[in-house]
């Protein structure tokens, strides 16, 4: 490959992704994609090639919190497990069309599955959940448990907070300090 056709890809994937945040949970239409079908073919290889980009963005994270030797030392699994819980919201957040469109993906390509799940079985041993030498069924189904919780996390954040009554707000203001 050329770095033309490197470079080529490259805006290809992003104008994917831009797609994919104004059709949130459509399928993608490479033909509003321009080059998209010339260049990957169908949805499929173009997912597959988006879960490559998103390995990297969530790896690039994931070294950005476990940097420090030390810290990862003294911290032990609890925090360990909370810096690869941080590294994971950051990605996602950076990238939410990107996740998005690979979530959805994951139903309609069964060739994105074990892809998916080495992620998962990354995130369990990444986080000191599970050892290396577990079968990978079990890896995988940590991995799962420890995104699901990631996930149920995010969602919790994500409801608004109580609103408080403007008035109420007003009438303390208003109200003779003691």
């Amino acid at each position: 490959m050329s770095w033309t056709d490197f470079y080529r890809r490259r805006e290809i994937l992003e104008a994917a992704v831009r797609h994919a945040k104004r059709t949130p949970g459509e399928p993608l239409d490479l033909a509003e994609i321009p080059g998209a079908t010339d260049a990957f073919g169908c949805e499929e290889s173009l997912l597959l090639a988006l879960q490559h980009k998103w390995t990297q963005v969530l790896g690039g994270h994931l070294r950005a919190e476990l940097a420090d030797p030390e810290d990862a030392a003294a911290d032990g699994v609890g925090d360990q497990v909370d810096a690869v819980s941080r590294a994971w919201r950051r990605a996602q957040a950076e990238h939410e069309a990107l996740r998005a469109l690979l979530d959805a993906g994951l139903e309609r390509h069964p060739a994105l599955v074990p892809l998916h799940e080495g992620e998962l079985r990354m995130l369990a041993i990444t986080a000191g959940l599970a050892e290396p030498g577990e079968p990978a069924e079990e890896l995988t189904r940590v991995g799962y448990a420890f995104d699901s919780l990631v996930r149920a996390g995010d969602r919790r954040a994500e409801r608004p907070a109580r609103r408080r009554s403007p008035m109420g707000h007003l009438m303390r203001l208003l109200a003779p300090s003691a």
